[in-house]
């Protein structure tokens, strides 16, 4: 399993840098929509196993007026996105509210959380498009990743302490502590590459920050999965499952770097 995860990694490290090293910002735009497109077809096979093609229309259609907004960044933008998200998800589950009424505003809800926590990847082209862009974009994906393979491995060899049994019995506190050294290292490596205003506290007190955020987005995920009676969100990476269970702390990281960078701008 171990080699599958890794054969897996670096096949998906050979596609996206030369990506993001010479595609600019229309490249991580690029990767941001497929992206996209396969973790909402994943997504609507957990959630809506029963009602899959109609829920992927609805997702599909929701997560693009999210992306415009993310691209158009004002209060009016954002509000009018919002507010047709509403009135979607409610018409969607109207329409659509079958033989138990019951489950309606569930349906509902699980339409409108898909697309927002989807949606979070927009928070990528936003942080390629400003200054130190590029260098930005792989600190959140470093980050992501070694923190992702810094637990793994720390977890295996030294594991001891269940982090949070009941929605991810395999996670260790050991694990995660592994998973945020390796992480501020790599973020340190990024710094002193591609950030020259960053200075070392700087990614002391960022490289954990995001991390933790990394681990609360893989979090989320698995206590969706439980939710919905999922072992994985797809099948799609050997080792990993779905694309979407790769990216689950991307989906975190993003938005907290953005947030970062607009704080100390």
């Amino acid at each position: 399993m171990t080699a599958t995860r890794l054969a897996a990694g670096i096949v998906g490290l050979a596609v996206v840098l030369p990506v993001l090293w010479w595609g600019g910002w229309l490249g991580v735009q690029a990767l941001v929509l497929i992206t996209s497109i396969v973790c909402l077809v994943e997504y609507s096979g957990m959630a809506f196993p029963d009602d899959r093609p109609i829920a992927l229309v609805w997702l599909l259609a929701g997560w693009f007026v999210v992306h415009v907004a993310f691209h158009h960044p004002s209060v009016p933008s954002l509000l009018g996105a919002g507010g047709v998200l509403t009135m979607g998800a409610m018409t969607v589950a109207t329409l659509r509210v079958g033989s138990d009424i019951s489950a309606a505003a569930d349906r509902a809800a699980r339409g409108l959380l898909g697309i927002g926590w989807i949606g979070l990847l927009s928070f990528l082209p936003l942080i390629r498009h400003g200054p130190d862009g590029l260098a930005w974009v792989f600190a959140v994906l470093v980050v992501s990743w070694l923190g992702d393979t810094g637990a793994y491995f720390a977890g295996r060899a030294f594991g001891r302490h269940a982090l949070y049994p009941k929605v991810s019995p395999k996670k260790t506190w050991e694990g995660a502590l592994g998973g945020i050294t390796l992480a501020t290292v790599g973020l340190f490596v990024v710094s002193e590459l591609g950030l020259p205003a960053m200075s070392a506290l700087d990614v002391l007190i960022l490289g954990p920050l995001l991390c933790i955020g990394g681990i609360l987005g893989d979090l989320a995920e698995s206590m969706l999965k439980r939710s919905f009676g999922v072992k994985d969100a797809g099948r799609i990476m050997p080792g990993h499952g779905g694309l979407l269970d790769r990216i689950d702390s991307v989906l975190f990281v993003a938005p907290a770097t953005w947030l970062w960078i607009q704080v100390t701008s």
